[in-house]
This record gives structure tokens, sequence and C-alpha cells, in this order.
């Protein structure tokens, strides 16, 4: 089974790339599927696990919450349980979705875009890791241009996003997702141009076979 994670700061179009090298390979692409299934596993809905709640607590789960009021379908931003919300710990979320994640690849293989899939998948055999960044000013001008925002409004939801990710790395896997030994393959992809970093990576994954 071919399995790459991708790791995509926002304004990296990870939400293009991911399906793209998933259609080449032949495996899904596993996006927001991933809090669907463990909504359904927990009997609830996919709004009810992830719906933003006032009652959220101050520090570090509000700047977790945070990050569900990012666009997570177009740019694969981080999903979560908010306390109060699901009648369980937010570890316990955290640890089904890791469940998922695992059992999706033996069974399928497929294309993973976030949710520390990096280290989730770390042991998986034959797994390429890809890391998708670039410089701030960067990906404030392809958040702008992609999401027909201004560019105040991209370095905003930026910086909301990528603290909000960071936090979620380190508190549930005590790493820093920007650092590269976790990764095969690092790519800029505002500079380079989405099909290429698509083939980039399907030839990168082949390799691995």
């Amino acid at each position: 089974m071919r399995v790459v994670t991708i790791s995509a700061t926002y304004g990296t179009a990870g939400h293009l790339i991911g399906p793209a090298v998933a259609e080449r390979l032949g495996v899904p692409f596993v996006d927001r599927a991933i809090p669907s299934a463990v909504a359904q596993e927990l009997g609830c809905s996919l709004e009810e696990a992830l719906a933003h709640d006032d009652r959220a607590e101050h520090g570090l789960g509000r700047l977790l919450s945070g990050a569900m009021r990012l666009p997570t379908v177009t740019f694969g931003g981080v999903d979560m349980y908010v306390p109060g919300v699901l009648p369980l710990a937010p570890e316990e979320f955290v640890r089904r979705t890791e469940r998922t994640m695992k059992q999706t690849a033996n069974q399928t293989g497929g294309v993973f875009l976030g949710r520390a899939g990096a280290v989730v998948l770390a042991d998986y055999p034959g797994a390429l890791h890809v890391r998708l960044d670039a410089p701030l000013k960067r990906r404030i001008a392809q958040t702008a241009t992609l999401s027909e925002v201004s560019e105040k409004e991209a370095r905003h939801t930026i910086e909301d996003n990528d603290r909000a990710r960071t936090a979620y790395v380190r508190h549930f896997y005590r790493v820093d997702p920007a650092e590269p030994c976790q990764y095969q393959l690092a790519v800029d992809s505002t500079l380079i141009p989405v099909p290429v970093c698509v083939e980039v990576i399907v030839t990168a994954a082949e390799a691995l076979d």
C-alpha cells in the first residue's frame, strides 16, 4: 500500500497537491474523512464533533479550538475536539483519529494531509513524508490569490493557522512540525508550480517501493 503524508503550512496549496498526488498513485486522499469517521464511531454528527464551543478553556485549549474556525476542507487545517462538545478527553479523540489513520494506511493506503501524519505513520514501511512550506510573504500572496481575500486577511488566517497547528503537534506529540528530520522531502510550493510538485512527490513515492 502506498502511503504519503503531507504536512502543509497554510498557503502552500496542500488542498490542490494532496488530491492530485492521491489520484496519480491510485489511493484515497484522506483529509476531512478522518474526523468524519471518528464522529461516526462516537455516534454524533461531524458538526457536533467540530463545532466551536464558547466554553473552551483558556490558554492551549482555546488556541487549539481556534483551528476549527479555519477552512479545513480547503487548506487541510487541524480538526479536533473542543472541551464541552464530546463526552471524552481531547487525548481520546486524537487517539481515535490516529487509529483511523493507521487502519486506512493498512487497508487501502492513502495520501494523508495534516493531522501530524508524519509522526502517526512514522513507522509505516515505505511511507513518504512530505513537508510543503515557504516564506511567510509568499504564503500570504498565494493565500490572497487562491482565496480571493486581502493580504491583511490572508496574513491573519495564516498566523492563526500556524499557531494552532504548531500547538496541536507540540502538545500531543512533543515535536515541532517544522523539524526537517521528520520528512524525506521538502518542497516550496509557492515557487514550484503545483503540477511539478505533484510530479516530484509521485516520483519520490514510487521510488520507495
